[in-house]
């Protein structure tokens, strides 16, 4: 480390010195973690022993021209690409209005939660193509969650009997939800087990291992249950967070199981 900069940083040239050299020694820092992130490890030698100079020719050699100049180029708030990716979908639509924009644009806010503007954007994409596998699954899959399953369930049907494995049983798994909310539920009990045959997600298991103790089946239940805590201290790390709800559930629902059976 330059000797400038621990000097600066001691007081050997009062307090504005010091915050000047703490602020230089967090720069160099930030970009010897820069230059090692992108592999510029020459970069990271330089930045370690001559830090003074190359803090200056690291920013207009690397930083500059691959960030526009801005050295938190690359750095975004969480959803700050969906909100930039709204604003350029709804300018292609204004000038463009195709189905797949419109779906695209749904999607985005069905992943935020935003149900009543993604049944808005699907409804808008179904309009120009109602034909579109993605697009009847996709509203189909939103009206039952707006508590509107009797209206999405043609459409669900319709993709599952031509594609079961549509959205890698995602759109099946809809079926089954709206079946079993519009009180299907010898429907919803097959669509769960044609499920089962293909996949194994807990949600599946679970909401099947549901229906099976409404209709007393607890054995099987039980079994199904038991597969899905079992299964959790195996389930990667990225994906334990969604996997929690299931788990609770499987857990919950292990109580409602009279012990005899």
């Amino acid at each position: 480390m330059s000797n400038f900069i621990l000097q600066l940083i001691s007081g050997g040239y009062g307090w504005v010195g010091s915050l000047v050299g703490l602020a230089m020694l967090a720069i160099n820092i930030w970009f010897i973690v820069d230059s090692i992130r992108r592999g510029e490890y020459l970069w990271t030698v330089f930045l370690l022993f001559f830090p003074l100079l190359n803090i200056i020719l690291y920013y207009i050699f690397v930083l500059r021209p691959s960030g526009d100049g801005n050295p938190l180029a690359g750095f975004e708030l969480p959803g700050a690409a969906d909100r930039k990716r709204i604003k350029q979908l709804q300018a292609d639509i204004h000038y463009l209005d195709r189905a797949n924009q419109h779906l695209e644009l749904a999607d985005i806010y069905m992943s935020q939660g935003n149900l009543e503007l993604a049944e808005k954007s699907y409804r808008a994409a179904f309009d120009r193509d109602s034909e579109d596998e993605d697009i009847r699954a996709h509203l189909g899959n939103c009206l039952a969650r707006r508590n509107k399953a009797a209206e999405g369930l043609p459409l669900l049907e319709a993709v599952c009997a031509k594609n079961p494995k549509h959205d890698y049983g995602y759109t099946l798994m809809a079926l089954a939800e709206a079946q079993g909310a519009v009180g299907q539920i010898d429907q919803a009990l097959a669509t769960w087990r044609q499920v089962l045959t293909m996949y194994a997600y807990s949600r599946a298991r679970v909401q099947y291992a549901e229906l099976l103790i409404q209709r007393k089946d607890y054995a099987e239940a039980r079994k199904q249950l038991q597969g899905v805590i079992a299964d959790y201290p195996f389930t990667p790390k990225f994906q334990q967070k969604k996997e929690t709800v299931w788990l609770n559930r499987a857990n919950a629902l292990m109580g409602k199981i009279p012990n005899s059976q």
